[in-house]
């Protein structure tokens, strides 16, 4: 299909510089570069941040005090004057046909020029009640000009870049007559016509038109709806158009899926598969028949058995008389998968190569920067040879002298602490032509939504289910002071804290705390204790491992064996606390997040973290799950005070919920996709309207929608206009790659 020349796409959109448009000039096209809008689809794609529904407006003799406001004001005059301390205090008399109000700002002298006498603005903040008048201080203002319609947008400014809302619907509303009829040429919608009729869509010529220039909150809503599948959209077809370019260009190997090691081992263990880790294997299972690499993420759960899945993937390799290889991000991961490992498959034997009756026992080896040369070259020439059947190791595995004979599988941990170059490298490591077989595995469950959008290029495994045996971990929230040097000594005091205990409530929570230290201890068991720093800091007033360590050996914990560990230790002194910890000659190890991952002591009953509230709800469920690790009834203690919603609603999610994945929907709605999204897919700062947390259901429509049209029209011949709008969201290389491979 060929665009017709008379209607204009998002590629022509972003050809032309909004230097084109009236009144941008070059002071105002410097403040729109450092808002990163250079084109018209810049322009087109800075949405309105919220909308004045003049049909609703509230009027200033309406306004209650206490609560709070949005009004459309015109300012009166402005002063400024010089208070205590060398402040300047901003008073700016603003008024509608119902009154006037006060607006008060402090500390901000450029409000005076902001708000000149005859500007119009929305005004937004609490209303109070001073001598008998209305005013607001420090309120939220958006200059918008003098607009008279009904629904009134309201775009992202910056005083700073000289950008107003005014001046950006201004700009907006010229673009939009130069694209869409009667006036413009048009706008070329290359969404196929059945997607259009299967949602129900409005045109993208519509779609643009209603989000910023609305006659109707309905219309804002469809123009939303319409744009926000785009993005996803285009997103999406990305992502699927990679998952099948490489499989179209990989060549990969056909396992022996039903092969004696890998039956005989699932038969020969001594408990049974949980239903999410027999869905797993068969998954993966099915992948590794096929000629074509996979390409697959295993997400579960702390604890929920993901090692175990990744053993079976690297026995179909062996069972097929190739290799595999477990790669950890840290010395002591490594070192804990390579004896695990070891354990779980202990007596199995391969076929020794030149016989078909002799055997061999099943050769693993560990290969890190701490093997010693003489190891080191064993190991090497066995991975050469093919006689070493499994390494596990850490970045180790993929230097420059490290080559396997025949890499039929790669399983990497902790896959969001190696780039994807890191991961290709370890790929690269075999002799062959053909491309091993790739799993990445997660302990940090990611939301539905988010996998399909960050990870879509993989298919992905999920881990829902904890084995049995595992006891469920008790989580306590104490909000009190996180270091313990400000902890109430004398329990005495009526002052409340900010979630309303008093000192004497906070002092018995912190006794009750302690006790539960010392009377695990007492019975056999092992506590952690987790600091957010290392030394004092004065500008955070927050628990540092030191301190907290030198405090709980002469106070709390006087008479028992406290050891430190933390990022600064030499290796060999980490590995001699950790060695002492996991031997039971260690009573409570304080550290910092460096046990996040990897460390696991089944005796260690109780976590004691903090000041919790500067832990996100991932890292705090990660180390969580450090205890709970055996037999006995284990229990997390959340420790701190939260200065925000936000912050009291993550800590008492951990305390409602041991499931990794019902935190991460939290966690997504409470922070947003942002730190989800990361860095990992180009693509992303396409998103900037649809929502991981408001559009879940359109990220799932628009990833079937992708496959359906991908898997009916491979190249995008048939949607022409669609490939060459991808093109504007991709690298160049990318493609390249994706739509000429």
């Amino acid at each position: 299909m060929v665009a017709p020349m008379t209607e204009v796409d998002l590629r022509r959109l972003a050809s032309l510089s909004v230097t084109k448009l009236h009144g941008v000039g070059d002071k105002k096209a410097k403040g729109l570069a450092k808002t990163e809008i250079h084109t018209l689809l810049d322009l087109l794609t800075h949405y309105p941040r919220k909308y004045l529904d003049r049909t609703k407006e509230a009027h200033i003799a309406e306004l209650m005090e206490g609560e709070q406001a949005s009004v459309l004001v015109t300012v009166e005059n402005t002063t400024s004057r010089r208070i205590r301390g060398g402040k300047v205090m901003i008073n700016s008399i603003v008024g509608d046909d119902s009154g006037s109000l006060t607006v008060t700002f402090f500390n901000q002298a450029w409000r005076e020029r902001q708000l000149s006498a005859g500007r119009q603005a929305v005004i937004y903040g609490k209303v109070e009640i001073y001598r008998g008048r209305r005013q607001m201080t420090n309120p939220v203002v958006d200059l918008v000009g003098d607009k008279t319609g009904r629904i009134v947008p309201v775009y992202p400014q910056s005083e700073k870049a000289g950008l107003h809302s005014w001046d950006l619907a201004e700009w907006v509303g010229e673009a939009l007559r130069r694209t869409l009829p009667p006036a413009g040429r048009g706008m070329l919608d290359p969404l196929p016509a059945y997607l259009l009729d299967e949602h129900d869509f409005v045109t993208r010529g519509a779609a643009f038109s209603g989000i910023h220039q609305p006659e109707s909150t309905a219309e804002i809503a469809e123009a939303r709806r319409r744009l926000v599948f785009d993005e996803l959209f285009r997103l999406q077809l990305a992502l699927v158009l990679r998952k099948r370019a490489i499989e179209r260009t990989e060549i990969g190997l056909a396992h022996e899926v039903d092969g004696p090691l890998l039956n005989g081992f699932t038969k020969e263990l001594p408990f049974d598969l949980t239903g999410a880790q027999r869905r797993a294997i068969d998954e993966i299972r099915r992948d590794l028949a096929r000629p074509i690499p996979m390409h697959r993420l295993l997400q579960g759960d702390v604890g929920s058995g993901k090692t175990l899945v990744a053993v079976a993937t690297m026995l179909a390799a062996v069972d097929g008389g190739h290799q595999a290889a477990l790669m950890a991000p840290t010395e002591v991961l490594a070192e804990q998968h390579y004896a695990g490992i070891r354990r779980l498959l202990e007596g199995l034997t391969v076929e020794a190569s030149g016989s078909l009756f002799a055997e061999r026992p099943l050769r693993i080896e560990l290969l890190s920067n701490r093997v010693a040369s003489a190891e080191r070259k064993r190991i090497l020439s066995g991975l050469l040879t093919g006689e070493v059947d499994i390494a596990v190791g850490t970045h180790a595995l993929i230097q420059d002298n490290v080559l396997f004979g025949s890499l039929g599988a790669v399983v990497i941990d902790e896959q969001h602490r190696f780039g994807v170059e890191q991961r290709a490298a370890l790929r690269d490591r075999s002799y062959g032509d053909e491309v091993p077989d790739l799993l990445v595995m997660t302990a940090t469950p990611i939301p539905r939504t988010a996998a399909m959008t960050v990870y879509g290029d993989l298919d992905v495994s999920v881990l829902d289910e904890l084995p049995p045996g595992r006891t469920p971990i008790e989580t306590r929230w104490v909000p009190a002071p996180g270091s313990l040097d400000q902890a109430p000594d004398d329990g005495g005091g009526d002052e409340g804290d900010a979630d309303g205990l008093s000192a004497a409530e906070i002092a018995a929570a912190l006794e009750e705390l302690w006790d539960d230290v010392r009377g695990q201890i007492d019975e056999g068991r092992q506590v952690y204790v987790v600091c957010p720093l290392i030394d004092e800091s004065e500008k955070l007033e927050v628990a540092s491992a030191d301190a907290t360590f030198e405090r709980l050996r002469e106070v709390e914990l006087d008479g028992y064996r406290v050891g430190l560990l933390h990022g600064r230790l030499t290796p060999a002194e980490k590995d001699q606390t950790m060695e002492l910890f996991r031997t039971g000659h260690l009573d409570v190890l304080v550290a910092t997040t460096v046990i996040e991952v990897g460390v696991d002591v089944p005796n260690a009953t109780v976590m004691v973290i903090l000041d919790a509230g500067r832990f996100g709800i991932a890292q705090l469920h990660q180390l969580r799950g450090r205890v709970g690790r055996g037999q006995h009834q284990s229990t997390c203690w959340l420790v701190g005070q939260v200065t925000t919603d936000d912050g009291g609603a993550r800590l008492q999610a951990l305390v409602d919920s041991t499931d990794g994945f019902e935190l991460a929907e939290v966690d997504l709605d409470l922070r947003g996709e942002g730190t989800i999204l990361g860095e990992r897919q180009k693509g992303r700062n396409d998103l900037k309207l649809a929502s991981l947390r408001r559009d879940r259901a359109a990220v799932a429509a628009a990833r079937r929608a992708a496959i359906d049209l991908i898997d009916a029209d491979p190249g995008l011949e048939a949607h022409e206009a669609m490939a060459d709008e991808l093109e504007i969201f991709l690298d160049t290389e990318d493609a390249e790659f994706l739509l000429k491979g």
